[in-house]
């Protein structure tokens, strides 16, 4: 309590002599230290030194005494505070953005330059709504979950793509008009791809008539690189697949992609977004195989994309050939047991023995870990290559296989420096295991051979092929 009305006292001093020091000749550092250990004064003293100058500008209240806090920046009550223009946030309404497009585009008719000399005017917040602006380019308005248009009473854009022709000629026009409009706004880039994906989903809401000129605009997309293959992942749903609606899209999608690219554009662009083995999948599970695959699009006059799924499944039974044929090999199985196994997966995926040698030759030679040492993996080479030999042997029963496998082997020899030496020992090694015919050596001595490292190998060859040729014309003066 005096302590208070000594407070009260100070105040009516004047600012210069508000000190513990002029009133009582006690030092302010002196009153902290007594005032430290008692703690209900600490609100008592905050209230001090935050509304009175109570101490003189020297004074320094430590932490470690009164454990003081930061002051707090002086507020003005009852003040409204005005928020600046730029703080300020505009109210999200897709409606009145969309009305304003609607009016642009109807005013425009069916101009497309018109249309885009409305769309490049800058005046509209693309950032913003840009779902709601391709909303409108694509359907006339904004698009419900499902596909269906919102019904607010609100006017439709008659320039959209669902209120073009069925035509490819007439949707090139609205391709150059998101080109333009792409051009102009480059980040609506991604938007662009954001809703084709999403208007793919919603096929189901729209008619077929709406669906076939969205199917042929993608087309048209996908052939001028405008989008991603990506996108086509929306068409995997199992509500679309099972009702047939994925498939009927994209033979139409394809139909049109063709017609403006070749087929190594679309197996390429398909790549690079990992589809290009997505293609069966988009058949109802009880039709999902290779036969009904190319029945559908043989009759569609695709023969191209047959084509592209046969090479492709092709390609995939021969890495699940090479796969278990590795497992075999590490699980050091005999040659009785790989001949049949490989014979039967060549007769179930119509795999010629052209193939088949060279690709077993290839899954010999990495199914081994070679030896750090290049001094001893020449040996370790030709002792592996013992051991399956058989194999090889009754993969080549054609003078084409031979050759295409002893090829095979010459380039992988000039890709294995180390092995480059023993070129000779391996194609002799051969030659007593009946894999390679000495007409097969012969011919590829002659011409046959590839010019890799061929000056290497033609004369490692030379002295067995010429014993091979004075063999065979000893053995026709016996005949004689």
């Amino acid at each position: 309590r005096r302590l208070t009305y000594l407070c009260e006292f100070t105040c009516l001093l004047p600012v210069k002599t508000r000190c513990f020091k002029h009133i009582c000749g006690v030092s302010s550092s002196a009153v902290c230290k007594a005032l430290t250990p008692v703690l209900h004064f600490r609100t008592l003293l905050k209230f001090f030194f935050k509304k009175t100058h109570f101490f003189c500008s020297n004074t320094r209240f430590h932490e470690g005494h009164c454990m003081s806090q930061k002051a707090e920046k002086p507020v003005l009550q009852g003040q409204r505070i005005k928020t600046r223009k730029r703080d300020e946030k505009e109210k999200f309404s897709p409606a009145q953005f969309r009305d304003s497009v609607v009016k642009g585009l109807n005013d425009a008719g069916k101009d497309l330059d018109q249309v885009s000399k409305f769309l490049d005017g800058g005046k509209l917040d693309y950032r913003r709504y840009s779902e709601t602006l391709f909303d409108t380019l694509f359907a006339g308005g904004i698009l419900a979950p499902g596909g269906f248009l919102v019904e607010d009473g609100a006017e439709r854009a008659e320039c959209c793509v669902f209120q073009s022709e069925d035509s490819v000629k007439a949707l090139k026009l609205y391709n150059e008009m998101f080109c333009k409009l792409i051009r102009r706004y480059k980040y609506l880039e991604k938007p662009l791809c954001d809703e084709v994906k999403k208007v793919l989903m919603f096929l189901k809401g729209f008619t077929e008539e709406e669906r076939s000129k969205l199917a042929k605009i993608t087309g048209i997309f996908l052939a001028n690189g405008f989008i991603p293959a990506t996108v086509l992942n929306s068409l995997l749903e199992d509500q679309l697949v099972k009702l047939g609606l994925a498939l009927d899209f994209t033979t139409i999608m394809f139909s049109t992609w063709l017609a403006e690219r070749d087929i190594n554009h679309i197996y390429s662009t398909l790549k690079r977004a990992n589809m290009e083995g997505k293609l069966l999948l988009l058949f109802p599970l009880n039709k999902r195989t290779q036969e009904n695959f190319e029945k559908h699009f043989s009759a569609a006059g695709l023969n191209a994309i047959c084509d592209y799924q046969r090479a492709h499944q092709s390609s995939e039974d021969k890495k699940e050939l090479k796969s278990e044929l590795e497992e075999m090999i590490k699980n050091e199985e005999n040659s009785s047991e790989i001949i049949p196994f490989v014979k039967d997966q060549m007769k179930k995926n119509n795999i010629g023995e052209s193939e088949a040698c060279v690709l077993v030759w290839n899954t010999i030679m990495n199914a081994v870990e070679w030896n750090k040492k290049e001094e001893l993996v020449a040996e370790q080479a030709v002792k592996h290559l013992q051991l399956y030999a058989p194999v090889l042997a009754a993969l080549t029963n054609s003078h084409k296989s031979e050759l295409s496998l002893m090829c095979k082997v010459q380039n992988y020899c000039f890709s294995n420096i180390h092995l480059m030496k023993v070129f000779q020992r391996i194609i002799v090694l051969f030659y007593h295991a009946d894999v390679l015919s000495e007409d097969t050596i012969i011919k590829w001595y002659k011409e046959a051979h590839t010019n890799k490292g061929k000056s290497v190998f033609l004369e490692q060859m030379k002295s067995f092929v010429e014993w091979l040729e004075n063999a065979e014309e000893e053995s026709d003066e016996e005949e004689d």
